[in-house]
């Protein structure tokens, strides 16, 4: 069951760079709650240290403030090549936001403005960046590039993303990620932002298309959208109401609470089987309430870079 709206919005947000800029401010300033206290912004040259590796560029000042051993990398090193990709279609613009504000996002929102935060980081680091986005069609593709040209052209088009005043309708989710496969011939680290709500009839062929994603050594990373409080739990006001499924055009009129049980358990069972089926073909799964900030994004870059390279 699907319970989305259409969302009509002019524009998706005024400045999308600045936008960025202050949630990634906001991350580095709350660093020092997490192991890397003590970072700059640019935190992301230290790697964990791993058994067996040369002791030379232990930071041990870095050691004495956490009491874990990490190694400074070098410019040279630390370069990547990651791939972001967009699930763009019709449920991805729930919930309906008239003034979409940092505070106050939808699920294209929040994903739009945690990759622009997370190109702002890889742009620090001189690392590579690309970008798909796929809807009723395979709408988007760039390459990875380090640019600063590319990477305006990146902002531009994620800015531009939410100005349809009709959202794709269906789409073939494992079509295009089969098609976006195929463009990363690099090993890269992949980024998919979606809410896993799609028409198709067979999730093995969603999944074979992530797995498809793996090739050439891959590491991919699930971001899983949601609105927790409505999507999982179901907290709606018990009067009656229409759900409709923007992407099939079907819908129920129902009193919330007479299903809140059974939906939230059919939903948990939704989200378990996604997130063993993750395990299964070894990626990253994140689960992320878009009513929360954007720690878990950033975070989640860290440690998986940390790994990559």
């Amino acid at each position: 069951m699907d319970i989305r709206q259409e969302l009509n919005n002019a524009s998706l947000f005024p400045n999308l760079e600045l936008l960025a800029d202050q949630v990634v401010e906001g991350f580095i300033s709350g660093i020092h709650k997490s192991p890397f206290h003590g970072f700059s912004a640019e935190f992301a040259e230290h790697k964990i240290y791993n058994n067996g590796e040369s002791t030379k560029h232990i930071d041990w000042k870095l050691f004495a403030k956490t009491d874990k051993l990490y190694t400074k990398r070098y410019e040279e090193e630390t370069n990547l090549r990651c791939h972001m990709i967009l699930d763009n279609s019709a449920s991805m613009y729930y919930p309906k936001i008239k003034d979409i504000s940092l505070d106050h996002l939808n699920k294209i929102g929040f994903a739009v403005l945690a990759i622009a935060a997370l190109m702002n980081v890889l742009k620090k680091q001189r690392d590579a960046v690309g970008l798909s986005v796929f809807s009723d069609n395979y709408d988007y593709y760039a390459p990875e590039k380090g640019s600063e040209r590319h990477f305006q052209m990146l902002l531009a088009k994620l800015n531009e993303i939410g100005t349809s005043q009709q959202p794709a309708k269906e789409t073939n989710t494992y079509t295009y990620l089969h098609q976006i496969a195929e463009k990363i011939k690099r090993r890269s680290l992949i980024f998919l932002f979606t809410d896993m709500f799609q028409t198709e009839k067979e999730d093995s062929e969603l999944f074979e298309a992530l797995r498809h994603l793996k090739y050439n050594k891959h590491e991919v990373v699930l971001f899983h959208l949601m609105d927790k409080e409505r999507e999982f739990h179901f907290n709606f006001e018990n009067t009656p109401k229409r759900f409709l499924d923007v992407e099939t055009g079907e819908y129920l009129d129902l009193y919330a609470d007479n299903i809140k049980e059974a939906y939230e358990k059919k939903i948990t069972d939704f989200y378990t089987d996604i997130k063993l089926k993750c395990a299964q073909y070894r990626m990253k799964y994140v689960e992320v309430d878009i009513n929360g900030d954007f720690s878990t994004i950033l975070n989640t870059f860290l440690v998986e870079r940390s790994k990559f390279l």
